[in-house]
Formats: structure tokens, C-alpha cells, sequence
């Protein structure tokens, strides 16, 4: 589970993240942090629409690669 004080890092400098929650590319979330609460993320995508995310998904920047998965696609 993604930290609190990551978040906030990520909220500050308003760095676009990638929400990997499966294997597949195609699900992946791309926005910015804008709140969160014990359970869930608010992100907004680049459409303006902003969804609701669980904390144990894998958050990373935007600019780092995206990471190996053993799924075939």
C-alpha cells in the first residue's frame, strides 16, 4: 500500500503517476494525485475526469518504465 507521504509527494509537485492494476498496459491509470483517504486515491486523468482508486494498486511516476508482468497478453 502505497504511503501517505508518498501521496502527498506526488499531490505537491503535481507529477503525472501511473496506476499499474493488472497486467494488461491498456488498464493502466495516467493522472495526478488529488486526494486520498485510508482506502482509496483520487486521481485526475487527463480528460478532467477524476476516478477512485484502491491504495494497494502499484503507483509510480509517469517517467519511470512501466514494470515487467508475467501475464500473456
Amino acid at each position: 500500500m502505497i504511503s501517505d507521504e508518498q501521496l502527498d509527494a506526488y499531490r505537491i509537485s503535481g507529477e503525472k503517476i501511473r496506476v499499474v492494476r493488472d497486467g494488461l498496459v491498456s488498464n493502466d491509470v495516467k493522472g495526478i494525485v488529488l486526494a486520498w483517504d485510508e482506502s482509496q486515491v483520487m486521481i485526475r486523468r487527463p480528460n478532467k475526469r477524476v476516478v477512485k482508486l484502491d491504495r494497494n494498486y502499484l503507483y509510480q511516476p509517469f517517467s519511470e518504465p512501466r514494470p515487467e508482468t508475467d501475464t500473456a497478453e
